[in-house]
Order: C-alpha cells, then structure tokens, then sequence
C-alpha cells in the first residue's frame, strides 16, 4: 500500500506520508515509448525510397510524442503527497497537490477524530479526519482498498494516542 507509518522521534513525534500508487515505473515509459515507435514504423519500412514514407512518418510521429505527453502528464498528476504528523499533542495534515500550493490543518490530538463514508463522498469509502473545527479528506487518491486499510490504522493510531479522548 502506498503509506509508511515512521518516528522521528520515538513517542514524539510520528508521521504518515501518503502518495499515488504508480503502476508504471520510469523504466516502463521508457519501454513503452520505444515499443510504440519500434512498432508504428513498421508499416513504413515497405514505403522505404518512396515519397509515401514521408506522408505518413509525421503521424507516427505526431502518435509517439502524444503517448509521451500522455503519460508525462499521468506523472504529474501523481505527484500528491499528504503527510500526517502527530508533533506532541498538535495532529498537523499537509497536502501537496500536484499544481497549487499546499494545504495546512492542524487540530489538537484530542478533538481529533477519523470517520469513513461509505456512501456519499466523491468515492467509495471516503476518509475523513474531523478537529478544529474542519472536516478535511485524507488518502482520496488511494483505491477503495487502501482507504479501507488507511482507515483502519488511522482509527486505531488516534484511539492509541494517551491525550486522545475515550
């Protein structure tokens, strides 16, 4: 799952830090792109010394540096990370969006608490974390399965801590 749970501190300070999960690795766009000009120029290799070659190169062309603007932007848009950070008794959730600035919410520990809405959210099993005043989501961009496990750690994290409420 693409979560990890560390201490800086030992019983100080913890954090979770949340990304995307990324099903294609850098290695992987580097195949695919080869893989895709390797297989459009093969038509042309019959077209080789005839004016055909060239009217049809610029498409092939024009297919290629599209998948790669493609799943360049897919990267991009991946590039969310959310930490979670208990510093004593402040809870503190920064979201880095991929474009925009960051987001900020803090709340004490003991106002803190985590809530999963099956239905109703912007997706299945939506996770939210409730202080201060605010509601904010956590762990959005996760699939359903791993909102479900996020949940579960995170209730049991805030149930554990010792200035957290009963």
């Amino acid at each position: 799952m693409p979560h990890r749970w560390t201490e800086d501190d030992p019983g100080t300070k913890t954090v979770l830090t949340l990304w995307p999960h990324r099903s294609l690795p850098r290695r992987g766009f580097a195949a695919m792109i080869l893989m895709a000009f390797t297989l459009g120029t093969i038509p042309l290799y019959g077209l080789l010394g005839t004016v055909f070659l060239w009217g049809i190169l610029p498409f092939i062309l024009i297919m290629v540096a599209g998948l790669w603007w493609g799943l360049e932007r897919s990267y991009r848009d991946g590039d969310i990370l959310e930490e979670l950070s208990l510093d004593g008794p402040t809870l503190t959730l920064r979201h880095r969006p991929a474009r925009g600035p960051a987001k900020i919410w803090e709340c004490n520990v003991y106002w803190a608490r985590s809530e999963m809405h099956v239905h109703g959210g912007p997706v299945p099993h939506y996770v939210t974390l409730t202080g201060n005043g605010r509601t904010v989501e956590i762990g959005s961009f996760l699939s359903e399965d791993e909102r479900k496990a996020l949940y579960t750690e995170l209730d049991d994290f805030l149930k554990t801590q010792p200035q957290h409420r009963a």
